[in-house]
């Protein structure tokens, strides 16, 4: 069965057992999160549902496995010839996620 799901502004197409990172979520590692903005779910045989746009009753279940953070990204900005610079760095946290379940 799989899943396409919405999180942190993204989708993200996930089966039973994937591990996937996405944009922080509250909770600490092993704790259980659900899920509820699935768009379309795949039954192993038979036709897909589609949300218009969220399938209603439809949960993806997973398990936190931990926090990281992405690759730095450096924001430049400077105005010419007006004396201004401003260098700044960001670093994106992620979530690891294990899914668990899909529930239609």
């Amino acid at each position: 069965m799989q899943a396409v799901i919405r999180t942190g502004g993204k989708q993200y197409n996930v089966s039973t057992g994937d591990i996937i990172e996405v944009e922080k979520l509250p909770g600490n590692p092993g704790d259980e999160v659900q899920l509820s903005e699935v768009l379309m779910v795949t039954p192993e045989k038979g036709e897909p549902s589609v949300g218009t746009p969220l399938i209603d009753k439809a949960v993806v279940k997973a398990k936190i496995l931990g926090e990281k953070k992405g690759k730095k990204i450096i924001v430049f900005k400077f105005k010419r010839r007006k004396d201004y610079r401003n260098k700044n760095g960001h670093r994106q946290v992620y979530t690891s996620l294990e899914i668990t379940d899909i529930v239609n």
